[in-house]
């Protein structure tokens, strides 16, 4: 049977099988010995109430760790929005069911995780708007992580190269050992280093605080000595904020990389309200 589009925007299977293991770490961690509220409240049946506040359209993200935070404590989770819809608020996002106190020992840390996850995916729609915005055809699906740990892109920066000695040799070494299934991106601050590092394989050069017309000449003159020469791709980096992306974004330009997404991001206010039991 195929599956919905729905099944397939289930972000959740993106998850490795450790992440459960870091819920309960979470739990374990906001309540490592006696929990004094639950006592008082005790362990009648209560329903409580996901409400997504503030005062700004956002982006819900984070609900398979809300979830999965109260599937841990005893209560069960009824989704009103999925995953990466947006709402208005105030909105009643999803109904928690379960004990009092089972309700009240995964609030806190559901409430933060859902708290940050979408914080950063209504930033995120932000910037992709934005980049939209400009006529070009990068982010259309959406703005795109960046490399997720070490291991998942060899990327080389100014202490790799200095302790290389060069350009060439940091790339040449990185590919004895990268094998040919990972890119390569090269930091680079002048139009020579770019020069180089494309030269020498890399697959995506960074330009690393260039902006405006340097940024525009540099992308321009390379792309056109190396066109049906090598393949790559240019990404923009450093101090890209909402006020100046459209400067950024450029068609000479392939990839801009912001930490604007997701450092000091505004939190979506979200609360949890148990409901009197009806009479």
């Amino acid at each position: 049977m195929a599956s919905s589009q729905e099944e397939y925007d289930n972000f959740a299977y993106l998850l490795p099988p450790s992440w459960k293991t870091q819920v309960t770490a979470w739990l374990q961690e906001d309540t490592p010995s006696f929990d004094y509220g639950g006592f008082v409240v005790g362990e009648a049946p209560r329903e409580a109430f996901l409400l997504g506040k503030g005062k700004q359209t956002a982006v819900l993200a984070g609900a398979p760790f809300f979830t999965e935070v109260f599937t841990q404590v005893g209560c069960e989770v009824e989704w009103h929005l999925r995953e990466g819809e947006t709402f208005e608020p105030v909105k009643h996002v999803a109904t928690v069911r379960g004990k009092a106190r089972h309700i009240l020992l995964g609030e806190r840390v559901a409430l933060n995780m859902l708290a940050r996850c979408s914080g950063i995916a209504t930033q995120s729609k932000k910037i992709k708007d934005l980049a939209r915005g400009c006529g070009m055809g990068m982010l259309v699906g959406g703005i795109d992580p960046h490399r997720h740990d070490l291991s998942s892109m060899i990327m080389l920066k100014d202490n790799h190269i200095w302790s290389s000695g060069s350009i060439t040799n940091a790339i040449a070494q990185a590919r004895k050992v990268g094998g040919f299934s990972l890119l390569l991106e090269v930091e680079v601050g002048s139009e020579a280093e770019a020069d180089e590092a494309i030269a020498a394989g890399a697959d995506i050069i960074m330009l690393d605080n260039i902006e405006g017309a340097e940024l525009a000449g540099v992308a321009r003159r390379l792309k056109d000595k190396w066109q049906g020469k090598r393949t790559f791709l240019f990404e923009s980096s450093g101090n890209i904020t909402e006020a100046n992306l459209h400067e950024r974004a450029i068609n000479e330009i392939d990839i801009l990389s912001t930490s604007a997404v997701h450092q000091s991001v505004q939190h979506i206010d979200f609360s949890l309200k148990i409901q009197k039991p009806k009479n």
